[in-house]
């Protein structure tokens, strides 16, 4: 089977299913190994990021998916969904953030860290299926932990929760508050100067 016909097999797997199609399911089907779809799928990405394309490819965890640019999607929304569109709130984004850089939190660690109730916030990622449960804790009351989905590496263009922005570094001052370091090293240097003077 020429390289051609294969893409052209895997781009029909991709558009028949609507989801994500994993590298094992295209090992199984093709008989090729992970090497050759990577290139594949490399082919198939650069086709698609003409200007001339409608459609994107994502890579999600260990599978690809075909998608439409974000930039057509008010065009596209009202055709799939006559719904209004989901608005994610600000305390909304706080709680993904929180659940996105701590994978299998408890809803009681999350409130912790944000000092307020958030279990409307949760039950709301959860309808939108951007987390999920991820299990219960082996402490007492068992308490449900989260995590986040495939759908919330989609929606921020990530292929995995390595890909996240860094999260900047901190120490605690003499009060027990959260200082960053560059804040803290800027006060430090001019400490530094009026002791010196």
């Amino acid at each position: 089977m020429d390289f051609e016909t294969k893409q052209a097999i895997i781009e029909a797997m991709m558009f028949a299913t609507g989801g994500i199609v994993t590298t094992q399911d295209i090992m199984k089907a093709l008989e090729i190994g992970s090497s050759e779809i990577e290139i594949v799928m490399m082919k198939l990405r650069e086709k698609y990021e003409k200007k001339s394309s409608g459609i994107e490819l994502l890579k999600v965890e260990d599978g690809y998916q075909l998608c439409t640019k974000k930039e057509y999607y008010e065009y596209i929304y009202p055709l799939i969904d006559k719904r209004a569109k989901p608005n994610i709130s600000n305390s909304a984004l706080e709680t993904l953030a929180i659940i996105a850089y701590n994978p299998k939190i408890t809803r009681a660690e999350i409130e912790a860290i944000r000092g307020v109730s958030s279990d409307g916030t949760i039950y709301k990622l959860l309808e939108y299926n951007l987390i999920e449960e991820a299990g219960r804790l082996d402490a007492p009351g068992r308490p449900n932990t989260y995590q986040t989905t495939k759908d919330f590496l989609k929606m921020f263009g990530v292929s995995s929760l390595d890909e996240l922005p860094e999260l900047p570094k901190y120490k605690l001052d003499e009060n027990e508050q959260i200082v960053l370091d560059e804040i803290l090293t800027e006060n430090e240097k001019n400490e530094n100067k009026i002791d010196e003077v």
